[in-house]
């Protein structure tokens, strides 16, 4: 069964806050390759979504997998999509909120 991924406007605005943290650290080619490879790999979720932790005592379907040691995104699993909650980088403290 294929469902839809979808970014909550949280995971959009970590995204865009990796960006502006990588770029000055890593060069822009570096930066957009791995930016596009994390969203890639998400979107795969569509596909496989039971990867990584459960966290079902945090919520229910509540799941966070990690991604090439650097970054995790935290997702709930539902029946017809996965929403990217957050995505975290290197360890970043960021608390996870509902929304």
């Amino acid at each position: 069964m294929t469902r839809v991924v979808v970014f909550s406007p949280k995971a959009i605005s970590d995204i865009a806050e990796l960006l502006d943290y990588l770029l000055p650290r890593a060069g822009e080619r570096t930066t957009r390759r791995f930016i596009d490879d994390l969203v890639d790999y998400c979107e795969g979720f569509a596909l496989f979504p039971e990867r990584g932790t459960s966290r079902e005592d945090v919520a229910s379907g509540l799941r966070v997998v990690g991604y090439r040691r650097r970054a995790s995104s935290a997702f709930l699993v539902e029946d017809q999509t996965v929403t990217i909650i957050r995505i975290f980088y290197a360890g970043r403290a960021v608390r996870l909120e509902p929304g």
